[in-house]
Parts: structure tokens; C-alpha cells; sequence
């Protein structure tokens, strides 16, 4: 008998929040007469045809439904535009018409790209990735974008480079979040250069088969599904191959709270809360948290060869 062997990041579509039909409505905008009419009324014609138009990685892939839609485009952390979660009216001010990322240290190429060219040049695809707050909450959300090796590529790093600095903007009369001279503003976080070689390492520039909104890191985020999402930096502006670690915003505020690996694991508790369940935003459940966000299998051997005081570190 063949038994179907589940990914271990998969979870239970009982603990997960209405998908709210965006599948269906990508294939509003996208089709026309009764081809839209023939697709609304029968899901499985619409997703084949939605799964073929763009480029859905299976390899990447959870089943429906996904964390609702409004819901993970408003319930968003963007410290730069306040503490809020409710802070999508005040980044719609930024503006992202002719956004363009530098990237520069130690490669062989320094680029500029603009964002349209970039994408049109390495080309999108779908992922749908489960996501974790190291507040405790999380999402399962079907992101569009690129892995980061396809930067690397690009670019051809030295030997010299270790580790990839990102940063973000910086407007303060846009951000009023920016104003508050106690954070070490601008946003900067950073990983390995082994980490960003990693085929789960993604760079997001829509979500919900679209443009990715400004709350949620427009025009390009990082996306790290095994580690917590600050992690996660929002519209980014510059990379930097560099050989020393960064030092990311949170980490320079509070390190023994937020450290640079910050890895997701259920035995060991955030300073001021346990870290063993997660509420899936939109249900009214608690799950338990896995390991590395349920991605063990596919990070696992990066950190095999840390020394022992770094891998006290690993989940911090």
C-alpha cells in the first residue's frame, strides 16, 4: 500500500484560517468572459490553470486553506512606520516607483538594479511558505518572488565574503517610526553567505499572486521561513557582501533577546515568554511550534559545523 509521506512543515488545515478565494480571484484579473466564469465555478479547473500561469514551486508547496488574506496584509510589524500592528495607512505613503537595490562589499560585480528590471531579468515564482512571529503568532502565506542564490549569481562573491548585510530605507518624513532616535535606525539585519546559498533563502516581491503590499515590505523583502520574522527585513534598499556578522536592529537594542541566528525552536523560551506553541492568526487554536519552524529537514546541516558556543546561540 503507498503511503503518502507529508513534508514535516506541513499542518493540519483544521488549526488554519479561510484562504478567502484569492486563487479564484487571480483568475478574475487574469482571464476574461466565460473563461473567468467557467473557472469561478469550478476550483479545480481555476487552480490548475492558476498553478501553470505562475510558476507554483512544488517543492515549496502547503495545501490550502492559507492564512486569510486581509488578514496577513493588516495585522503586520513595520516599526518604521510605528508600533502598531495596524500600520497599513501609514506606509501607504512610501513610495516604491523606481525602486532600485544596491548591492556592493565584497563581490566582483557591484549592481544597482531597479526592481521591474530585476524582476523581469531573474523571473518569479510561488512558494507558500509557513511563517512565524517570534511574538508567538503565525501565518501560512503564498508568497511570489525568487530565491536569493539567483543574487548571488549575479553578483559573484569574493572568498572574503562570509555574510550578507541587508538594509532598508530610510525617510524619516514618511517613517514617522523613524523619528525615535532610540532605535538604531536604518532597519539592518543580516545572515550567512552558506544560509543565503540555501534554496529556502527567498527574496518576496508579491503575495497572494500579487504585488506585494508597503506594510508587508514592498517593493522586496527577505523571506526566511525557519527563522523568526524580524529576521525577515522589509523593503530593502541596499545588500552588502561583508566578512564580519552583522549586527541587526533588534540585536543591537536587546542581544540576549534578539540574537543574530534566531532560529525557531520550541525548547527554548524567549526571555519573557515560552516559545513551545504558536496561534495560527485567525484561529482560535493553539499548535505546537517545530523545530525550525517545521523546515529541520531542509536547514538542519547549516549549523552542523558551529563551534559549541555558537550553537548555544542558535535559537537566540
Amino acid at each position: 500500500m503507498y503511503i503518502k509521506k507529508k513534508k514535516s512543515w506541513h499542518i493540519s488545515e483544521a488549526l488554519v484560517t479561510d484562504e478567502s478565494c484569492f486563487r479564484n480571484r487571480r483568475l478574475f484579473l487574469n482571464s476574461l468572459g466565460k473563461t473567468v466564469l467557467t473557472l469561478s465555478l469550478y476550483p479545480s479547473l481555476s487552480y490548475a490553470s492558476y498553478e501553470a500561469s505562475n510558476k507554483l514551486n512544488k517543492n515549496y508547496f502547503l495545501p490550502s486553506p492559507y492564512t486569510n488574506e486581509k488578514l496577513a496584509t493588516t495585522y503586520t510589524n513595520f516599526y518604521e512606520f510605528g508600533s502598531s500592528k495596524n500600520i497599513w495607512r501609514r506606509a501607504s505613503k512610501l513610495k516604491v516607483d523606481n525602486w532600485s537595490i544596491k548591492i556592493d562589499g565584497l563581490v566582483k560585480k557591484k549592481k544597482t538594479f531597479d526592481i521591474n528590471n530585476l524582476k523581469k531579468l531573474i523571473g518569479l515564482e510561488e512558494r507558500i511558505y509557513r511563517f512565524r512571529c517570534v511574538e508567538g503568532w503565525a501565518m501560512v502565506i503564498p508568497w511570489l518572488g525568487f530565491p536569493v542564490n539567483k543574487i548571488l549569481n549575479l553578483v559573484d562573491p569574493d572568498k572574503g565574503a562570509n555574510y550578507l548585510k541587508f538594509e532598508t530605507f530610510y525617510d524619516p518624513k514618511i517613517a514617522p517610526g523613524q523619528k525615535q532616535n532610540w532605535y538604531p535606525w536604518p532597519y539592518v539585519e543580516g545572515i550567512t553567505l552558506k544560509e543565503a546559498k540555501n534554496d529556502l533563502a527567498f527574496f518576496a516581491t508579491g503575495m497572494y499572486g500579487k504585488d506585494i503590499p508597503n506594510q508587508n515590505g514592498a517593493p522586496l523583502r527577505l523571506v526566511l521561513p525557519w527563522k523568526y520574522g524580524f529576521k525577515s527585513i522589509k523593503s530593502i534598499v541596499k545588500i552588502t557582501f561583508t566578512k564580519e556578522k552583522p549586527i541587526g536592529l533588534w540585536e543591537k537594542l536587546a542581544p540576549k533577546e534578539y540574537g543574530f541566528w534566531a532560529n525557531v525552536n520550541p525548547n527554548v523560551p524567549h526571555p519573557r515568554w515560552s516559545q513551545s506553541k504558536e496561534q495560527l492568526l485567525g484561529a482560535n487554536k493553539y499548535q505546537k511550534t517545530q523545530i525550525y519552524n517545521g523546515y529541520e529537514e531542509n536547514v538542519s546541516y547549516l549549523y552542523a559545523n558551529l563551534s559549541k558556543q555558537e550553537k548555544l546561540k542558535l535559537f537566540r
